[in-house]
């Protein structure tokens, strides 16, 4: 540390020091005129201390004293002192001192900020004010822990993965572009006019063709770049996640390295409280049939259950005839739930229906056991059938599901979650981790009616190998992939790789996609492959979505140093912007204008 602007920090000072000459360099956070003496609370990264200044005292503190104002940036020099007892602030680390200034030099002036930096105070300027000050913004105590308590988090995975053998490889920023995944963003050639790198999405074929590199275990703080609309819990455009791969390797040794690091993690940067044993590992189809969701928040139980043979043969049509038609029909009983009013079932309704259904069915158990709902007088004693299969009682309320079962099981999911919600049963003291395992291969295309298509990672190893590809029904094919999910977030997925060239050729086959598709796509890799690639897999959890859960922040805009706004602009930098012709005729582009 310079002794020429400060010998020590504005958060080191304690009685201990008391008779000492110290310097000290920091911003004004406030200052207070005390019939002549001023008292000022300096400030840098560390923490704060109050000074006070005498004008009387010193030429260079008449001169200047008077002038000072909140962000003024000084040097001082004086004596630690005590705070008189009444003055004593015990939230202060240097709450029980004060510096007596002798020396004042001011190195920088500053023009009113645009909103108070005070902590209690800040939260009245909007986002984007915020974010076009960014700088300003993260002068403020929380935002500049966010950031180191970032920096930290990072530091631990790093130091844990260096100790479990891993190697830190930085894989390429410019890359090419892949046909599968999410839109890219791509970055035109000077030198080979009207071609395009891409920046990755992510970096899997890099630390795949690592594996086959002999590397065995890789990982890295990797960057990620992804052209997708802005969405509440990934920040735009770019977003950063811990990449690792590891050789000859089976499903539960990925879940062996990856649970105690998050273990750790959890509990080093938050107070929840987690489950002693191993992360819980759910099925994918049981994960949606009981909690409508492959991402289930396991804080609370309500969980969802299979009535349709208790219907099937029902008078009420719209149940009966859903499961004679292929369809099921669930039901979930929401505790304490009768007290919904109208309006607030509607609403569920309609969440129901944009998930959809054709509508959402309930029963009202009322106080004295009776039962109320426009379909109990069509289920005659199924309806108590019902209620006694699920456990109700008085004072909660039903609601049903019937139609195909991806249908059934998205829509009561997506009820389920908002009546978590309403009903504060989505404990913030409770960090609930489990692994969504054994997800299907395939399902149908969401763009071209009747075609079979991957539903997941087309690169992942089905269970079964070329023997289940060639003799099962594609949509009953599962593969090893699997998703982590904490508190109804997925924070992760992963997978056991393919890694044989004829089990790819199949698996894409089966898609529809000839052996020259897949040739001119992804020829390096299975070129590579070729060459005796080992069985492996990895994971790669986003590391801002899970330091978000962790610390319960309103937005993941919150936990970047420079973020973009909610519509995908840097407001600070004003990006994106237009460019000048010249540098679009060095990359042979035209802006074609609507």
């Amino acid at each position: 540390m310079s002794a020429m602007f400060r010998t020590h920090t504005c958060n080191e000072l304690t009685q201990e020091k008391i008779g000492e000459v110290v310097t000290l360099s920091g911003w004004v956070h406030s200052r207070r005129d005390h019939g002549g003496i001023i008292f000022v609370d300096l400030r840098d990264r560390y923490g704060l201390t109050q000074i006070t200044l005498d004008p009387t005292k010193s030429e260079s503190l008449t001169q200047h004293a008077e002038k000072l104002r909140s962000e003024w940036v000084i040097k001082v020099t004086g004596e630690v002192i005590a705070r008189p007892q009444d003055m004593i602030n015990d939230k202060l680390a240097t709450g029980k001192i004060e510096v007596e200034v002798t020396e004042l030099e001011i190195l920088n002036t500053s023009e009113v900020p645009p909103f108070s930096l005070n902590e209690e105070k800040s939260g009245e300027a909007n986002e984007n004010l915020r974010l076009q000050y960014r700088y300003l913004d993260i002068r403020r105590a929380k935002n500049q822990h966010l950031l180191m308590e970032k920096a930290r988090f990072i530091t631990m995975i790093r130091e844990y993965f260096n100790a479990e053998g891993f190697t830190e490889v930085q894989t390429p920023i410019l890359t090419a572009s892949s046909p599968e995944g999410a839109r890219d963003w791509l970055v035109p050639s000077r030198l080979y006019p009207g071609e395009f790198y891409a920046l990755p999405q992510a970096p899997q074929q890099f630390k795949q063709l690592l594996m086959i590199g002999g590397f065995d275990k890789y990982f890295q703080i990797a960057p990620c770049f992804r052209d997708e609309d802005p969405r509440k819990d990934r920040h735009f455009g770019e977003f950063y996640q811990l990449d690792m791969e590891m050789s000859f390797v089976q499903q539960q040794d990925i879940f062996d390295v990856m649970e105690p690091i998050m273990r750790k993690l959890t509990q080093e940067f938050s107070d929840k409280v987690m489950d002693d044993e191993a992360f819980v590992q759910i099925p994918w189809r049981e994960s949606m049939t009981k909690y409508g969701s492959d991402k289930p928040d396991l804080r609370f139980d309500m969980e969802i259950s299979v009535i349709s043979d208790i219907v099937k043969e029902s008078e009420f049509g719209v149940f009966s005839g859903a499961v004679s038609d292929g369809g099921v029909v669930h039901a979930m009983c929401v505790s304490g739930g009768a007290k919904f009013s109208r309006g607030e079932i509607d609403k569920l309704t309609e969440l129901a229906q944009s998930k959809g259904a054709k509508g959402l069915a309930y029963i009202v158990i009322k106080d004295d056991g009776e039962l109320q709902s426009p379909i109990v007088k069509f289920l005659g004693d199924d309806a108590q059938k019902i209620i006694d299969h699920l456990g109700a009682k008085p004072g909660d309320i039903v609601f049903f599901g019937a139609d195909q079962w991806r249908t059934v099981c998205e829509s009561l999911g997506a009820v389920r979650n908002e009546c978590g919600e309403k009903l504060n049963l989505k404990d913030p003291s409770r960090a609930k981790w489990a692994w969504i395992v054994d997800f299907p291969m395939y399902d149908y295309s969401e763009i071209e009616e009747g075609k079979i298509d991957f539903s997941h990672n087309p690169f992942t190893m089905p269970q079964g190998g070329i023997e289940a590809l060639e003799s099962k029904d594609p949509l009953e094919i599962v593969g090893y992939q699997y998703d982590l999910v904490l508190n109804g977030l997925e924070i992760s997925s992963g997978a056991i790789r393919n890694h044989r060239p004829d089990i790819m050729y199949k698996a894409f086959e089966i898609a529809g996609y000839s052996r020259d598709d897949v040739t001119e796509n992804f020829g390096h890799m299975i070129e590579a492959f070729s060459y005796g690639a080992p069985p492996h897999g990895g994971n790669a959890p986003g590391i801002d979505r899970l330091f978000m859960e962790l610390n319960d922040c309103d937005s993941i805009r919150d936990i970047y140093a420079f973020p973009k706004d909610g519509q995908g602009r840097d407001v600070m930098m004003k990006a994106p912007s237009k460019i000048e012709r010249s540098q679009l005729d060095e990359l042979h582009l035209k802006v074609k204008k609507d």
